[in-house]
């Protein structure tokens, strides 16, 4: 059964470690990422984004597998169903779907307007006992479509979204999709001890976790960060363990083409980056 994020964030926040949301592509990733999760008792939280969803053919598609996995692995740890960056008529689908939480991406409006929409979605979230995540600052780099420059959040429009009732909160320190460039400044933690003095216990979101040096990671946590995204990463293992494989003749030999033989390095790949992130986080064993 899913769940909203809620809860499992506040118990981070409280616990002075971070729960991993692991964006899903498709069934192979989304099994990968609940096996992790119940080997190592930790909550997770699978983010969709909208081009993943579209790629999983639609969202209620998307409801449909993860629901039927938790039965059928008997995932027993707590799941949340997450839109991963999500413009206002996402959220309204996605809602509609049976998600259990989404995001607003409201970073790229005017922050009146951005207030605006997160406060009608607030109350609609709310209303059917969904967690909802906003953001104040863009995040650098491009994501399935989503690009932004990488300004830091101004901590007082934090505040204002914060204030909003929203159930945690995304903002820009700095961080960005994909890769990090070899220049890169790191994480502003002057801006992430602003913005947690004036949000208080409000849990907050680092998004772009792929690359992110452990140490700035463990930072963040200890500033307030309960919620770490990483899809990247993952998607960098699954694709060098099935570049192994084909490239060793792996697919040639017997019926190495299957896909469920082709693609199971890939996946037994993630499930060894999810775990390891999981470590860091400090989420494992958090679930009982």
């Amino acid at each position: 059964m899913l769940v909203s994020a809620t809860e499992m964030l506040k118990k981070a926040k409280a616990g002075h470690y971070a729960v991993g949301q692991f964006n899903i592509n498709d069934l192979e990733w989304t099994k990968a990422v609940l096996t992790a999760a119940e080997e190592l008792r930790s909550p997770v939280i699978l983010g969709v984004s909208e081009g993943a969803g579209k790629y999983m053919a639609g969202y209620r598609t998307v409801v449909g597998m993860v629901n039927g996995m938790i039965k059928e692995m008997d995932i027993s740890v707590p799941v949340a169903l997450h839109l991963d960056h999500g413009s206002y008529e996402g959220c309204l689908k996605c809602i509609d779907a049976g998600f259990s939480s989404v995001m607003f991406d409201g970073s790229h409006y005017p922050i009146e307007e951005n207030i605006e929409k997160t406060t009608e979605l607030v109350k609609l979230c709310h209303g059917k006992g969904l967690s909802i995540e906003a953001e104040v600052g863009s995040i650098g780099g491009e994501e399935d479509g989503v690009v932004g420059m990488g300004e830091c959040a101004d901590p007082k429009e934090c505040k204002m979204i914060a204030d909003l009732g929203v159930d945690f909160l995304a903002a820009g320190i700095g961080n960005i999709h994909g890769k990090y460039p070899a220049n890169w400044k790191g994480l502003s933690f002057e801006t992430l001890a602003a913005v947690q003095e004036l949000t208080g216990e409000l849990p907050l979101v680092l998004h772009g976790g792929t690359g992110i040096p452990d140490d700035m990671i463990k930072k963040a946590i200890d500033l307030g960060v309960s919620k770490i995204n990483v899809n990247t990463e993952c998607q960098l293992v699954f694709a060098e363990a099935t570049r192994k494989y084909i490239e060793a003749g792996k697919d040639l030999e017997g019926k190495g083409y299957d896909p469920r033989k082709l693609l199971k390095p890939g996946a037994d790949a993630i499930v060894e980056k999810v775990k390891e992130k999981m470590i860091l986080f400090g989420s494992d064993g958090k679930a009982e």
